[in-house]
């Protein structure tokens, strides 16, 4: 075991160090595109935060917790989110290791030291100052704040096709998509339940596997609701958003909660979605009446650690086996190899979907590629910086809160052999709630947990749900 982990993490530092070189081109490409087809080169993260604000206008201070607070000035409207650092700071890649050793072999002369008595000072050090000193003259108060935010035609690298831009053409493109199943009298609707997706993936997760093989007196008596998350399936994708946790949960409220006019509902979620999940319950306590989590992406960050890095680095490690760790980590640390994937797939899943049934004989249904390619790179690049890994300094309060203050059962369902999420996270979430429940599945993995076992799963959720009247 001990020499596959290291040939993993060996044969991951060529394909990552390759990568690196592969998304700095990736990066001029990309700008040199936007201009010539979108007339303006839009910023990247690849830049520093201050290079991004001069030509986005946009203001970004620093706290702690992971968190940055990030202001920007439009015609109009001032937008006010919380944002992850790991968007601009994801860690030191081999060419921005290779260009510091290029400046501290230069500061190795005269000409690069700067002599105050006998204290010699680094070029480096002085060039920090002097950025410190220019970014104290860019401090400003803000009185109020405003959190609006306009819909945007899909950028030339996105996909143009009926599906994945009907929000544009909606009578109420301002809200999630929602689908529901309830009986046909709805006022026999005794509870309400709410699914939530997990990353790159859609309402289709629950209606194509659960919501057929509810047993008749569900049906009867629950009514399911299913929502495609900000940016993914039927959703709004805008491209002026940053996918915050704040935006994702105001969409959810209105949407949903709002719009259905819910004083009660129980919750259930994968993956992603358990953050969302949680901080609902945070907002909404005396509103849950149940919590199932699937593979909830809880880590235990240790004292003096940044939050935000430290989630992505156990999320995304850079290795090569297993495939789905693999693809994690190339959509956390790159985004313009992100990008690209997204043109070449995204922008084609028609066609991959006629290949899949054509391979298959039409025996294959193929609901997941709704989920896995029908989002933008903007909405899925954001959303994972920002919620999987932003949420990092938050999750430990948000389950402390669930424990102290919502009254509910908690049920925690993970599979055996999740390559993606540990099991390991399912039981934090316990020590931090004990009343939780966990049940690891065997031989399961993050997507077969449900898929393939959806009637016994179903079945398990309505005893849940059973529990939580009798209670």
């Amino acid at each position: 075991m001990g020499i596959a982990r290291w040939l993993n993490r060996t044969v991951g530092f060529f394909v990552f160090a390759l990568l690196d070189i592969a998304d700095f081109l990736l990066c001029y490409t990309y700008k040199t595109l936007d201009y010539f087809l979108e007339s303006e080169r839009k910023p990247c993260y690849c830049s520093s935060p201050p290079e991004a604000q001069a030509k986005t206008e946009k203001i970004i201070v620093s706290e702690r917790g992971g968190y940055s607070k990030v202001v920007s000035l439009t015609r109009s409207k001032i937008h006010f989110d919380e944002i992850s650092d790991t968007l601009y700071s994801r860690g030191p890649s081999l060419l921005t290791r290779l260009s510091k050793l290029v400046r501290s072999v230069k500061c190795f002369n005269y000409k690069g030291l700067i002599m105050r008595g006998n204290v010699v000072e680094s070029c480096d050090h002085h060039e920090s100052k002097k950025k410190i000193s220019k970014r104290k003259k860019r401090l400003m108060t803000l009185n109020s704040t405003v959190v609006e935010k306009s819909s945007t035609a899909p950028r030339w690298s996105d996909c143009h096709c009926s599906f994945c831009t009907s929000w544009l053409t909606s009578s109420n493109r301002d809200s999630l998509f929602v689908k529901v199943q309830q009986p046909k009298d709805n006022k026999k609707a005794r509870d309400n339940v709410v699914f939530i997706h997990g990353f790159v993936s859609s309402s289709a997760f629950w209606t194509e596997t659960l919501f057929p093989n509810f047993s008749d007196s569900a049906k009867s008596n629950y009514r399911f609701i299913a929502v495609d998350l900000l940016g993914y399936g039927r959703s709004p994708k805008p491209n002026d958003s940053l996918y915050t946790l704040r935006e994702h949960l105001e969409m959810i409220e209105k949407s949903v909660i709002s719009q259905f006019k819910l004083k009660t509902f129980h919750i259930v979620a994968h993956s992603l979605g358990c953050i969302l999940a949680l901080a609902l319950a945070v907002k909404h306590p005396g509103a849950i009446k149940s919590l199932t989590l699937l593979a909830p992406p809880y880590y235990k960050v240790p004292k003096g650690v940044q939050p935000a890095q430290y989630v992505m680095r156990e999320v995304a490690r850079k290795e090569v086996w297993p495939p789905m760790q693999f693809g994690a980590s190339v959509l956390s640390w790159y985004e313009h190899l992100g990008r690209t994937i997204g043109l070449v797939l995204i922008k084609n899943h028609h066609l991959i979907e006629f290949v899949t049934r054509l391979l298959t004989l039409n025996r294959m249904r193929t609901y997941l590629i709704e989920g896995f390619l029908c989002h933008t790179h903007n909405g899925s690049f954001h959303t994972l910086h920002n919620i999987i890994f932003g949420s990092g300094a938050k999750l430990e309060s948000y389950l402390d809160h669930v424990r102290d203050h919502v009254d509910c059962d908690v049920a925690i369902f993970h599979g055996g052999k999740d390559e993606l999420i540990p099991v390991e996270c399912s039981y934090s979430v316990k020590s931090k709630v004990p009343r939780a429940t966990v049940h690891v599945i065997p031989d399961k993995d993050h997507i077969t947990i449900v898929v393939g076992r959806q009637k016994d799963f179903a079945r398990e959720l309505e005893l849940i749900w059973q529990r939580s009247q009798s209670t």
